[in-house]
């Protein structure tokens, strides 16, 4: 009977010990899906924020600015229209297809 009952205690001790370590695995693992959706939500606002930011940046009027700070353009008026003629050189030909002005014939 002593052998028995010293069977049984070993018995509890190890699914205590057991019980124990699961709980623990269990509550290590509980914190780290809160760490991971805290830190789902911290990339959740921040890509947000830089959507917001991406078309703040794309803006007509700043793009304007921006063009004609930096790049030194201006806007287009009728007075400024300069009109480009092409002058047509004699037609070349490549292999076997004759090119006039851009266009296969």
């Amino acid at each position: 009977m002593m052998r028995l009952n010293l069977a049984l205690l070993l018995a509890v001790l190890a699914s205590a010990l057991y019980l124990v370590s699961v709980q623990y695995e269990s509550r290590r693992l509980y914190t780290e899906i809160d760490k991971a959706q805290s830190v789902a939500h911290r990339l959740e606002a921040d890509n947000e924020r830089l959507q917001v930011e991406k078309r703040a940046q794309a803006t007509p009027l700043r793009v304007e600015r921006l063009a004609k700070a930096q790049l030194q353009m201006r806007t287009v008026t009728p007075a400024i229209t300069h009109y480009v003629t092409y002058k047509s050189e004699a037609p070349a030909t490549v292999g076997a297809v004759e090119v006039t002005a851009g266009l296969a014939k």
